[in-house]
């Protein structure tokens, strides 16, 4: 029996880890629920799971060669509306992007690899990873020893994709460039002076040099990143003010850099802090730059990523279709990995061809295909299985 049967066999039950996921959805790096419950899950199959940092981490055979399987569980800060049944409830967050899924398809990969443990030619090392969305969960991990003790020798990790496509479809980049952008999160606190909105000459008015920020800023990409590089600036925050007759004595703007090169997000980021403070200054102003969340372009090395793809490619699973050179101006914090370790980063279709795959990821309607699952449960174990034998004696 091959990975793909088994993983059919046991659809229900990583049916089941996906929607208790999702019903219970938690934002952020801290997530009790769905750590306790990975944690659960994994010790009913035998394996021993333990804390790493915000995560869970267990691991599969011994010695030999380390791939780390890597999924992420944290979900989105905004209220479902698929109507799904299992929707989450509480108004706060809400599984749009797709992690439920990776962590439903990382456990019964571990199951479907623990009941072949004897046969492993490595260790496998599974990395159930908090707080992507924040950029901060890889991170958080790695700080608390993941990349050790051994250090892996290679790593995969699945993102499924929503909207108006067939399961069975895998996108990948085996180029050498960069698959997914950097994402530099910036917050730009303005200090001015308030005063009556009757008298704005006494005043240094925060949301002025804001408004006069937000134009310098997004003007950024237009006039001082090379045409060849893709770079996004988005402003997606801007909070000022408590009373309209009120100057208030703040404003704080919130938004997110992207880029797929190294020398422009150098540039850039710097820009912004000096266009920040520049501004503010000729308005009589203060500007303080940070950083909160930072992650580098993400580089998948092109070895480890052919030869993912060709063992995905060796499945039998229905209409079966790899497509290369996938580019995307998201941003992925499994970057971090990949910059300390070979790395594969594969998507995987979970849409519909009908009306249900209207509405693509972080969409408040968003509804992925849980046809998905025992394809991505099986190409996770399948991978690592092919992976440690053909490096074996290396």
């Amino acid at each position: 029996m091959d990975f793909y049967e088994r993983a059919l066999e046991l659809r229900e039950e990583t049916t089941a880890y996906r929607r208790h996921l999702h019903e219970n959805a938690e934002v952020g790096v801290h997530l009790p629920k769905a750590a306790a419950y990975v944690k659960e899950q994994l010790s009913t199959m035998g394996l021993s799971p333990r804390v790493c940092g915000e995560g869970i981490t267990a691991t599969l055979g011994r010695g030999g060669r380390t791939l780390l399987l890597r999924a992420d569980m944290d979900a989105l800060p905004m209220r479902e509306e698929s109507g799904l049944p299992f929707a989450c409830t509480t108004g706060g967050a809400a599984h749009c992007c797709g992690h439920d899924l990776h962590t439903a398809m990382l456990l019964t990969a571990a199951k479907l690899l623990k009941e072949r443990e004897g046969e492993l030619k490595g260790t496998v090392r599974l990395m159930f990873q908090t707080g992507e969305e924040v950029f901060k969960g890889a991170e958080n991990m790695i700080e608390n020893g993941i990349l050790e003790d051994p250090k892996p020798d290679a790593a995969l990790a699945f993102h499924v994709g929503a909207g108006k496509m067939p399961v069975g479809l895998y996108m990948y980049n085996d180029t050498g460039a960069a698959m997914m952008s950097s994402m530099d999160g910036f917050k730009i606190t303005v200090r001015g002076r308030g005063a009556h909105g009757a008298y704005p000459h006494n005043a240094i008015d925060p949301i002025h040099i804001a408004a006069q920020l937000h134009l310098a800023l997004t003007a950024l990409t237009a006039r001082e990143s090379d045409p060849v590089h893709a770079c996004v600036l988005t402003v997606g925050e801007l909070h000022a003010g408590s009373a309209p007759n009120i100057i208030p004595d703040t404003a704080q703007l919130q938004g997110t850099l992207r880029t797929n090169n190294r020398e422009a997000r150098e540039k850039l980021t710097e820009r912004i802090r000096r266009i920040a403070e520049g501004i503010a200054a000729v308005y009589g102003g203060e500007a303080q730059v940070e950083f909160p969340a930072q992650v580098p372009p993400l580089y998948c090395a092109s070895d480890i990523t052919r030869a993912m793809v060709g063992y995905i490619g060796e499945m039998s699973v229905p209409n079966l279709q790899g497509v290369g050179g996938i580019t995307s101006s998201a941003s992925e914090d499994f970057a971090l990995i990949a910059e300390k370790i070979p790395s594969a980063f594969i998507y995987l279709s979970a849409g519909y061809t009908d009306e249900r795959g209207a509405h693509p990821a972080h969409n408040a309607k968003v509804q992925f295909n849980e046809d998905v699952l025992p394809f991505g449960a099986a190409a996770f174990a399948h991978c690592a299985v092919r992976y440690l034998e053909n490096h074996d004696d290396q």
